[in-house]
């Protein structure tokens, strides 16, 4: 089959050259409408109960996730001209399109009472602006007094003061949100410059912006520094230019195919999908690398260069098909899961990894069919001294060290165990941003001074419509937020409690010693505003359902991460619920964008659990279509289990948290790994036969024949990925890092431990029935075979 498929390519060079060059320009047309996605990928199910309850509070109560925070800290705001310019910027973001409204101590409204019409009416307390600093500093006073604000808008123990900017939902999934949150950072910029004050930004939107504007900073910037370096490598291994340039052009073809694959599923640019053009580099070229050095071995042993590329199709086709599928696997077994994000990941690398190996396998021989032959310096590379000087000290050991080569690897194996059962799975809200980010500074602003900026919502259900118009309901309520008061993690809880003690409050000309619930002879008074009062800013409806059934408690915390999120609702926040509501009608229950996203982390790590899982099943099963042999499957996962223990130990020791970055790891690095492993034995097993069966040799021969090839690639991967730890991400800092290092152990794994285990525990006898796929990599070379292409018409003429 593959001698056949050697002359198609072969004889049919041009017309499949052009043919993959017309479906690329098509692939770039399509895939130059690639979109950067700016939705938020809620990574929980949607028939999941806590997401369908999330949904139903975002129907009745709106977003929780849509408020830009804007901080600062410094007395000289109190002053005349820069309160004047605080206005003045507050004012600005609230005329802004896609703005709802901004919250901030210039637009303090409070409820005044009109006698005449018998409601409380709302009024801007610096709707005229004061004119002299006395003035000023009357006002301020009054803000403070009133105590629906308190905690909210002013920290009244520093005087730190904060700008709440609520966002339409259209523009937050939208790429004028991008627009949107710059402009207002332009805003305060030239805020800054007049007053000298520093701002602190902060929130969901903002935070989902800048994390937008960095993917697609560092989609660019990755892709050239894994071109670059995978084309450096390329020239050291090599020393040949076309060495170097044609495998990047097979490369870029597959880089648009990604784009094109994309596109054509309806998928959008995301943090991992936009991590792929510079994987698909890394991962390709070693398929190149292999025919690259078969052919140059070939072109060494007989020098007749169509005979050289017919091999390499025959010899190294089904290898080659193997390792991309088992390179596939890792990333395919990311489409069964039930995440979007992590499907559409999966479901493009997978597809395109396959590519990749059709088009090098059709482009390498293809393409250098028509080039000059492999000249004495580009071959030159096979009996590099120091290369190999290192696998003769590799086989030396081997052959000669084995004990301690199993003694060292089992104190590592128990080590690194020790350190596996050391990892936490632990994920943050900004997780992926460096400590030394302005993001992370500003955040750390907002929970010393705020309790947080990260949303959290309490839903109170009092079980009946117009339940909330009950007083000993509203009591309650007010009991479970001042019990939720005394949680040190929660900002001070807002929800219509504070709209009925402000009203009161007004009712009683703004005295502060009646911001409370209304008594029973006061009763009348909060039906009526409840019914008659109109709600032109929207507040009401945020905090009360239409039916008056259900009511919102919203609070603030910080980002504390998913473990202490965790212990706060279930050791905290629930049995507070549990405790003020027992013996009552009313039900509550914790929602919200920060839960939600701690839920989707847990859900990300148990479906990549799953994954690794599957694809550790899906290789083995290829390892028992190439070899047919119990055996020879075990011998072959152990060398790349062992890299994965040791990744999980230095994970453990060094405290680096499970989460989804570090948990992808594992599947995608097992899935490549396996390909050093499928090279040497296949190689091992054609040499058996030659080798009398004698595993001695045919270990020493497949160390020296492919283990240049295998240290080339790894170098590769290992600096392929390694760039990534350029990223602003800490998640792709650790794919990156954590993945050299699992490649980079696998290499010496298969080069070490894999040798010795056959050494040690293969016979060398292949019974019948083992035979498996490989012996299409075994079929020995037969003159009549060549003879079936027509030589003289594959000469380039000159």
């Amino acid at each position: 089959m593959w001698t056949r498929f050697a002359h198609i390519i072969l004889k049919y060079r041009f017309p499949l050259i052009v043919s993959i060059g017309l479906l690329t320009i098509v692939m770039g047309f399509i895939g130059r409408k690639a979109e950067l996605s700016y939705d938020f990928h809620s990574v929980v199910p949607a028939d999941d109960p806590d997401y369908i309850y999330f949904q139903d509070f975002k129907r009745l109560f709106g977003e929780d996730s849509n408020i830009m925070a804007i901080g600062m800290k410094d007395s000289s705001v109190y002053t005349l001209e820069n309160f004047k310019e605080l206005k003045s910027l507050s004012d600005t973001i609230a005329r802004m399109e896609g703005i709802i409204t901004v919250l901030s101590l210039p637009r303090l409204q409070y409820l005044v009472k009109d006698t005449a019409s018998k409601k409380l009416v709302p009024k801007a307390l610096f709707g005229q602006f004061p004119q002299s600093q006395p003035q000023l500093d009357s006002l301020l006073r009054v803000a403070n007094s009133l105590q629906f604000y308190k905690g909210q808008v002013i920290n009244q123990q520093n005087g730190a003061t904060i700008l709440l900017v609520a966002i339409e939902k259209g523009m937050l999934n939208s790429q004028k949100r991008l627009a949107l949150v710059q402009n207002i950072q332009e805003l305060g910029d030239a805020f800054k410059d007049k007053t000298n004050i520093s701002l602190h930004y902060a929130g969901v939107p903002y935070v989902r912006s800048i994390m937008s504007t960095k993917v697609k900073a560092e989609l660019s910037m990755f892709l050239v520094l894994s071109v670059v370096a995978t084309g450096i490598i390329l020239f050291i291994f090599f020393r040949s230019f076309s060495a170097v340039i044609f495998p990047l052009i097979v490369i870029g073809v597959v880089v648009i195919w990604v784009l094109g694959t994309l596109v054509l599923f309806g998928f959008k640019v995301t943090l991992l999908t936009g991590l792929l053009p510079p994987i698909i580099v890394v991962i390709g070229i070693p398929n190149c690398i292999y025919l690259l050095t078969k052919y140059h071995q070939e072109i060494k042993t007989h020098g007749n260069k169509i005979k050289a590329l017919s091999r390499i199709v025959r010899k190294i086709g089904i290898v080659t098909l193997m390792t991309n599928a088992t390179t596939a696997v890792g990333f395919i077994v990311l489409g069964f899961a039930n995440v979007a994000i992590l499907r559409e990941f999966g479901i493009v690398a997978g597809l395109n990894i396959f590519n990749t190996f059709v088009i090098s396998l059709i482009l390498i021989p293809a393409v250098f069919s028509y080039l000059p032959s492999p000249t004495a310096r580009e071959i030159k590379h096979l009996d590099a001294k120091g290369l190999t000087s290192i696998i003769d000290f590799y086989n030396h050991i081997v052959h000669n060290r084995r004990p301690v080569i199993y003694t060292i690897t089992t104190i590592i194996v128990i080590i690194s165990l020790i350190g596996v059962f050391k990892i936490k799975a632990l994920a943050y809200m900004v997780d992926d941003l460096p400590e030394s980010s302005d993001v992370k500074k500003d955040l750390a602003f907002f929970e010393s001074n705020f309790k947080g900026v990260m949303p959290l919502e309490i839903v109170v259900d009092t079980g009946k419509k117009k339940g909330i118009l009950r007083l000993e309901n509203l009591r309650k309520i007010e009991e479970l937020e001042d019990t939720l008061s005394k949680i040190t993690a929660l900002s001070k809880p807002v929800s219509v409690i504070s709209f009925v003690k402000a009203s009161l409050q007004a009712f009683y000309n703004g005295n502060p010693d009646f911001y409370r619930l209304p008594t029973n002879q006061e009763k009348n008074f909060l039906i009526r505003y409840l019914s008659s009062q109109q709600d032109q800013s929207g507040l009401l409806k945020s905090f009360v359902d239409s039916t008056g059934q259900k009511v919102r408690i919203s609070v603030k915390v910080a980002d504390m991460g998913s473990i202490e999120m965790s212990k706060l609702v279930q050791q905290e926040i629930n049995p507070a619920i549990t405790k003020v509501l027992a013996g009552t009608d009313l039900k509550a229950e914790a929602t919200g964008t920060t839960l939600l996203f701690i839920k989707g982390n847990q859900y990300l790590i148990n479906n990549l659990q799953s994954s690794l899982a599957l694809a550790f099943v899906l290789i083995a099963l290829i390892m028992a279509l190439l070899f047919r042999s119990i055996r020879m499957i075990i011998i072959s996962l152990i060398p790349n289990i062992i890299p994965l223990l040791i990744t999980g130990g230095l994970m453990g020791y060094f405290g680096i948290p499970l989460k989804p970055s570090t948990a992808l790891i594992f599947s995608i690095a097992f899935g490549i790994s396996v390909d050093d492993t499928i090279h040497y034995l296949a190689r091992y097993r054609q040499e058996l036969p030659l080798n009398k069966f004698n595993v001695s040799k045919a270990v020493s021969i497949s160390l020296i024949e492919t283990g240049a090839s295998m240290m080339y690639t790894s170098i590769i991967l290992f600096f392929g990925f390694i760039i990534f730890a350029f990223s602003d991400f800490g998640g792709t800092v650790a794919l990156g890092m954590l993945t050299s290092t699992t490649l980079l152990c696998a290499m010496f794994t298969n080069l070490i431990i894999l040798p010795s285990l056959l050494m040690s525990f293969d016979t060398g006898k292949i019974k019948k029935g083992e035979q498996g796929l490989i012996r299409e990599y075994n079929e020995f070379y037969l003159e009549e075979e060549d003879e079936e292409i027509d030589i003289k018409l594959l000469e380039v003429r000159r």
